[in-house]
Formats: structure tokens, C-alpha cells, sequence
């Protein structure tokens, strides 16, 4: 028998299930010529890998920051402030750099896509894991040490670009900026089935999230292998973090968007319904923010820039409100 709370989210993410649909549909059909055919066709061509792009892309950020946020129990950290992106752009170019922009693993999106994943994955859950092991999850330590390797990433970054060929800088700027006009449609099948399989293999830790939830000690004493477990939900977190910065690019704060709106709509500890609502915030804020920015705009702002606004001055709310609390 479901309470009234719960019933209430029923119903919350059924609205939220429909705006998708309705975004999703009106992006598909906003100033299409119907009455052409191969203007139609050409249209939907465009049109439908970039909606099925940005519909894995909040699937990916909003599941793996709710699932961060649980693992360091704080609600205002996300993988971005902890320079993930930084660190995926990073791995991105120290490849094109050491291999070369015209070697199979830069020219073939696939495998390109494979060795950042690899190389992200496992220097990611050995980097945070460990950080989070010394610092006992203390969320002031982490962000500073987050914002220090955030810097450090971007700086070497940085180096790498300022001694690289231009040609090859040229190549690698279109994959290090967010743009949903500029996306990498060729990596979707690939990234569906990475998201799949993550999912498959971390079934029993996500299950578990509301006890983790409760704290490492509580959580051993019912049972839980508190360790094994963060560790592999940071490998999933880092891999699908991975999947949408490959993707569409670096994406700052649209996980703490998301997932601290869902918290705030859906005021439940249930873990499934907080990530599929965080999911839907991001393919509404997603589908949304393109339909203006391609028709309200033409182009001229990339949607990444108005996410990164104002993420940035929902962070500052955030932490103001929590202080005050």
C-alpha cells in the first residue's frame, strides 16, 4: 500500500514523464516543413540524434550525481567540482597529444571514446577513492582538494594545448566545448551500452543506496561492504560521466542542478525515484534550453553557458542555505 508522500511522487514524476514527451515533441516539430518531404526527412535526420544525444546525456549526468552525492552523503558536491570534467578533458588530450590527431584511436570516434573511458575509469576510482579514504568524506576538505585538482588538471591541459600543432588544436577544440550542435552522434550505440551494462553490474550496489545513505558505520552493521561498494559505484559514477562529456563535452553544473531539484520536488530518501526524477529535470532543462537556444537565439549562446550561469548561482543559494541551516 503506497503512503500519500508516495503516491504524491507517483504522480510528480508522471508530470514531469509528460513535459519530457511534450519538449521531446516540440523540438522534433518546431518550424519543420511538413508539407515537404525531403525537408522533413532531412529535418528529422538533424533533429533526432541530437534529442536521443541529449536524452542520454541528462540520463547519465542526473543518475551519476544523485549516485555521487550518496556516496559522500552531501548534497551540494557534484563529480564537475570535483574536476572530473577536468580530468576526462585532460586524458582527451594528452592522447591527441602523444598519439596524434591523425592515429586511429583520435579518427575513430569508437575507439577513441573506448581509451578515454578505460584510462578515466581507473584513474578516476583510484584518485577519488583514495581522497575520499584520507579525508573520511569531510566535505570541505574534499572540494578544496577537488578545486586544487581541478586546477592542476586544467593547467596541464592547458601546457599540453599551448605546445600542440594547431591542426591538431583545431581537431580537439570542437570535442572540449559543450554544444549540442556540435555533438558525437557516432559513439551513441556505444554509449548506450556502456550506461546499459553499468547498470547491469551495479544492480546490487544501487539497490543498496538508501542504506549507504545511512552512514559507513550503520551501513556495515546491517551488512553492507561499505567499501567495495563505494568503490564500485565511483566506477560507475566516473563512466557515466564519461559517456556525457564524450558525448556533447564538458557540461558544469548541470548535475547539481538537477539532482538538488529533484531532492527539493520529490523530499524522498527512495533513491530510485530521486534518480529518475533527477534524469527528467536534466532532459527537461536539455531539450528546453536547445529549443531556445536554436530558436530564440539562433545559435549565437550555446546552452552550456547558460547551465554553467546558472548552476553557478544556484550553487552559492545552496551553500548559504545550508549554512544558515
Amino acid at each position: 500500500m503506497l503512503t500519500k508522500a508516495q503516491r504524491a511522487n507517483r504522480k510528480k514524476l508522471i508530470i514531469m514523464a509528460v513535459l519530457v514527451l511534450l519538449a521531446a515533441a516540440a523540438y522534433m516539430a518546431v518550424d519543420v516543413n511538413f508539407s515537404n518531404a525531403r525537408l522533413f526527412q532531412y529535418s528529422m535526420r538533424i533533429r533526432a540524434p541530437k534529442l536521443i544525444v541529449m536524452l542520454i546525456t541528462a540520463f547519465a549526468i542526473g543518475g551519476a550525481s544523485l549516485v555521487f552525492q550518496s556516496i559522500i552523503n552531501n548534497t551540494i558536491v557534484t563529480p564537475c567540482l570535483l574536476g572530473m570534467n577536468s580530468l576526462y578533458t585532460l586524458i582527451h588530450t594528452a592522447v591527441v597529444f602523444c598519439v596524434g590527431s591523425t592515429s586511429i584511436v583520435a579518427t575513430n570516434a569508437n575507439a577513441a571514446f573506448a581509451v578515454d573511458l578505460a584510462i578515466m575509469g581507473v584513474t578516476a576510482t583510484i584518485i577519488y577513492s583514495y581522497l575520499f579514504k584520507k579525508t573520511n568524506h569531510n566535505v570541505l576538505y574534499v572540494l578544496l582538494i577537488g578545486t586544487v585538482l581541478t586546477s592542476f588538471f586544467s593547467s596541464i591541459q592547458s601546457t599540453m594545448t599551448r605546445v600542440m600543432d594547431p591542426n591538431e588544436y583545431d581537431t580537439l577544440l570542437s570535442t572540449l566545448v559543450a554544444s549540442f550542435s556540435n555533438i558525437n552522434t557516432e559513439i551513441i550505440i556505444f554509449s548506450l551500452v556502456v550506461l546499459a551494462a553499468v547498470i547491469f553490474f551495479l544492480r546490487k550496489e544501487l539497490a543498496i543506496l538508501d542504506v549507504l545513505t545511512l552512514g559507513k558505520e550503520q551501513a556495515i552493521n546491517l551488512g553492507v561492504d561499505y567499501d567495495r561498494c563505494i568503490r564500485r559505484l565511483l566506477l560507475g559514477v566516473t563512466l557515466a560521466i564519461a559517456v556525457a562529456t564524450a558525448m556533447v563535452g564538458p557540461i558544469s553544473f548541470l548535475g547539481l542542478i538537477i539532482a538538488n531539484l529533484s531532492r527539493q520536488l520529490l523530499k524522498t530518501y527512495r533513491h530510485t525515484q530521486l534518480i529518475l526524477g533527477s534524469a527528467l529535470f536534466g532532459m527537461i532543462v536539455l531539450v528546453g534550453g536547445q529549443i531556445i537556444v536554436e530558436h530564440v537565439f539562433t545559435y549565437s549562446v550555446p546552452i552550456s553557458v547558460f547551465i554553467t550561469v546558472g548552476g553557478g548561482l544556484y550553487f552559492l543559494y545552496l551553500l548559504l542555505t545550508k549554512r544558515r541551516v
